[in-house]
């Protein structure tokens, strides 16, 4: 009769427990993961490689004042005036680069010619006189370094040399020079595909001091101006 208790209870207390079990016992919460957010590096485009291209430019400001000396005395005659070499100008270029990361660097070689000029006048001792100054041709060496403000942008700074060809002429009397000197500028250069791009530049060119004679006469050449240009490249 004990054992038959004994084994009601149990079988009482066994239900008891499973039904806690199931109706409201402890469940572990369930806890979300936190999504793993991968950090994304800012695309860089490619600049590295060989390139050729085209330009169009303006130059303008290039102040170049004209002064007399007499030859035979060293005697200073006086000035007539400034000549400011301005003018349109078209020319082609090559060159390479290298990419490190964002940084974009190489060197480049051009030729520029065009209708860049100049010319005063003036009266000096009772005699008019007429001055004039014109840019043949222009060869330069540059060097660009630069970085990639977007994929498809790069801003670049310029330093270069360059060795200028001019012809100038005094009341029909000619002399002609080459000379050379040194350029700064900055410029811009934006991707329209994988190969084509396009520029803007604007440029300062000074190639420092000449002398010239005309006859009895001496003067001092002082040529240097700012240019303007746009162009287009190909890469290769």
């Amino acid at each position: 009769m004990k054992i038959k208790t004994i084994a009601l209870v149990a079988g009482s207390l066994s239900l008891g427990a499973t039904a806690a079990a199931n109706a409201g016992g402890f469940v572990p919460p369930v806890m979300d993961s936190a999504p793993i957010v991968a950090e994304v590096e800012a695309p860089v485009g490619a600049w590295q490689g060989g390139y050729a291209g085209l330009t169009l430019g303006y130059a303008f400001k290039g102040d170049d004042r004209v002064g007399l000396t007499d030859s035979a005395s060293n005697t200073f005659l006086g000035d007539i005036g400034e000549a400011e070499l301005k003018g349109a100008n078209a020319g082609i270029r090559a060159g390479y680069r290298w990419q490190r990361g964002n940084w974009v660097f190489g060197p480049e070689v051009g030729i520029e010619g065009g209708d860049i000029k100049g010319d005063t006048s003036g009266t000096l001792l009772g005699t008019d006189l007429e001055a004039e100054g014109k840019v043949n041709h222009m060869v330069a060496l540059r060097f660009k370094t630069g970085y990639t403000v977007r994929p498809d942008m790069l801003v670049y700074g310029i330093a270069g040399v360059g060795r200028v060809d001019m012809d100038y002429e005094l009341n029909g009397i000619e002399d002609s020079f080459s000379k050379t000197g040194y350029i700064l500028g900055l410029g811009v250069e934006k991707q329209i595909n994988e190969k084509w791009s396009v520029t803007g530049e604007y440029e300062y060119a000074n190639f420092g001091k000449e002398d010239l004679q005309f006859g009895g006469l001496d003067t001092e050449a002082t040529p240097k101006y700012n240019n303007l240009k746009v162009g287009v490249n190909f890469r290769f």
